[in-house]
């Protein structure tokens, strides 16, 4: 698993270049116009004059329900990176997941949180020290390549995809479940959806785990794992995908979006509101598949419009959503501050 410089990828030209450029302010003005579009209907005084009472210790309580998440989502993608190779410790890998993390919130940067992660991953030495810190910052510093990528970098990003595929498997089942259990408020044919969804994940989770349970497809994806020069990803794809861990790494991607859920509802608290559980279990899953597309600022704006859209379904009320969203966006940032650490300690 030996690190060599990666060829320079060409640099786009024309119309693509220009939208490249320009791709970042066009998510800050659509941020803001969404974030405008969910505010613009709200009554501040009348809000104002209800006296609400904010109770700041939920807002404590959100803000431990997303480290929480946060950890746990660290200590998967690091037991994964260990699976095939990789020397660094669980702390080093929670501590970059919160640097990516951070990223993610909208810090100027070349890459996403994701690509950080994996690129910094494969410097963590066996004491979590960064070796060869020039051919890191070069690495960070242009975009990345995957076809002239080497061997080791390119295995970083196969573990980190594969977090991510598990993150949006928790993701759809709870979506699924919570689609059972309330969609019928939803649409007439949301429990249909719901039971829907859950088959797909179900069958598509045995399939796989079929695949890598039998011999000659084994075989064969090994073959082409050799062909994308990702040899030892193998080990990997097994404590993700294989009978009977990918029944526990459904569990705990379960647990992990369950955090978020319980983030979300502490702040809807925290503003005296409270939502149904089967309503954040169709609501959040819903955005973080619409966070998908890279239209706003880490979701500011399309979460409060999606939101106080949603769970207005159930009766809540939407300019307390909007708060409470607002909440749970600032809190985010501040819990991953943390990895603001890891940056700085790079440096």
């Amino acid at each position: 698993m030996s690190s060599q410089p990666q060829s320079t990828p060409k640099n786009p030209s024309g119309w693509k270049s220009i939208l490249k450029r320009a791709w970042p302010t066009i998510r800050i003005l659509l941020s803001i116009a969404l974030l405008w579009k969910a505010t613009s209907g709200i009554d501040w005084h009348a809000l104002l004059d209800s006296q609400i009472k904010m109770e700041p210790i939920w807002l404590i309580a959100a803000a431990i329900a997303i480290c929480c998440a946060f950890i746990c989502g660290g200590l998967r993608w690091g037991f994964l990176m260990r699976s095939v190779g990789f020397q660094g410790s669980l702390g080093s890998y929670i501590a970059l997941y919160f640097a990516g993390g951070l990223i993610n919130q909208g810090l100027p940067s070349t890459l996403g949180g994701d690509s950080y992660r994996a690129i910094t991953a494969t410097h963590i030495t066996s004491n979590n020290s960064l070796s060869d810190t020039k051919e890191l910052d070069q690495e960070l510093h242009h975009s990345v390549d995957l076809e002239h990528a080497t061997p080791k970098l390119r295995l970083s990003f196969s573990m980190t995809f594969v977090d991510r595929l598990l993150g949006l498997a928790g993701n759809n089942l709870l979506g699924g479940l919570g689609l059972v259990i309330g969609g019928a408020t939803l649409a007439a044919w949301g429990q249909d959806l719901g039971y829907a969804v859950l088959g797909v994940m179900i069958l598509s989770g045995l399939l796989i785990a079929f695949i890598l349970a039998w011999g000659t497809s084994r075989q064969l994806l090994q073959k082409v794992l050799d062909r994308l020069q990702m040899n030892n990803a193998m080990p990997g794809i097994n404590l993700a995908f294989s009978w009977p861990m990918n029944m526990v790494q459904a569990l705990f991607a379960i647990g992990v979006h369950g955090f978020i859920i319980l983030a979300f509802g502490f702040c809807l608290r925290a503003y005296g509101a409270e939502a149904p559980i089967s309503s954040l279990m169709i609501g959040l899953p819903a955005l973080s598949l619409l966070l998908m597309l890279p239209i706003s600022i880490s979701g500011w704006g399309l979460r409060e419009a999606t939101l106080s859209s949603v769970l207005a379904l159930w009766g809540v009320n939407p300019s307390l959503t909007v708060l409470a969203s607002i909440s749970y966006g600032a809190i985010t940032v501040l819990s991953v501050l943390p990895g603001a650490y890891f940056l700085l300690k790079r440096k």
